[in-house]
């Protein structure tokens, strides 16, 4: 048996199971099996110690898997965390597919390039925006958050990645919305507050929540007829690309990881 697995905590909400068990049955493998488990930043030695193909990694343990990698891709010391471990001639190497998950659910949409964008929130995934709006062409970006003083972490990454990284409130928002594309990586409907403000600015909005969904953001912005990406697009193609990482091959079902993962966020809200 070749075992995968997502590691977090807390992980009992995670889609992963889902959407790379779908992508093993899809491709036949069936002696890959993929689980969920439990996992602190302190545990996650431990867990290196076993027998996997490949670990997918969410919160809190980014950082720490960069840490503990033998090596690891240009990319995920840029952002400052690796989603994504894979063991290569024994050792760990560490990557991070949450920018091409971005990237690439940006693209479906018909973002393909940008010059500059404003990014709600200074954590993990707003780095992993900034080093995508990077790809897409961005040259500024602005960061608003709650507290500007804790963001300089998360600016850092963006001038890393080649960006003019302004920090600004969120109480100064609504004069920041000339821009390209908002991206709101707030979690639950943190951006409720901001949604009608943001829907009269006519600008394409990527909300990384994907459950529950609508969010009041979203709503407002489709309301108005304009462009929405949800998480889930991000989620799908960051598994996509780990399944290609881990199990060798380049013929990974992305429609079939879709329906089944839609088909579980359908169930999870009934």
């Amino acid at each position: 048996m070749t075992r995968a697995a997502v590691l977090g905590s807390p992980i009992a909400h995670s889609l992963s199971p889902v959407l790379h068990r779908s992508a093993y049955a899809a491709m036949g493998l069936e002696g890959w099996s993929y689980e969920a488990h439990e996992c602190a930043e302190d545990g996650l030695a431990a867990f290196l110690e076993r027998d996997w193909a490949g670990l997918s990694l969410t919160m809190p343990l980014k950082r720490t898997a960069l840490a503990l990698a033998a090596e690891s891709s240009e990319l995920a010391v840029r952002v400052g965390g690796a989603n994504t471990l894979v063991r290569r001639d024994g050792r760990w190497v560490a990557d991070n597919t949450d920018v091409y998950g971005i990237v690439t659910a940006l693209g479906e949409a018909g973002v393909g390039s940008l010059d500059r964008l404003v990014v709600l929130g200074g954590g993990a995934t707003a780095a992993s925006a900034l080093a995508g709006a990077a790809l897409l062409g961005a040259r500024e970006a602005t960061l608003v958050v709650r507290n500007p003083g804790r963001a300089g972490e998360t600016a850092e990454v963006g001038e890393r990645c080649g960006l003019d990284v302004r920090v600004e409130p969120l109480g100064e928002l609504g004069s920041l919305l000339k821009t390209q594309l908002v991206v709101s990586t707030l979690p639950g409907d943190g951006a409720g507050t901001y949604a009608e403000m943001v829907a009269e600015a006519g600008v394409p909005v990527f909300d990384v929540v994907y459950a529950p969904w609508p969010t009041s953001l979203a709503r407002a912005v489709l309301a108005g007829g304009g462009t929405v990406v949800n998480g889930f697009a991000m989620l799908l193609h960051q598994a996509v690309r780990q399944v290609e990482m881990m199990t060798g091959r380049t013929d990974v079902p992305v429609e079939a990881m879709r329906t089944a993962g839609e088909a579980e966020l359908i169930r999870r809200a009934a």
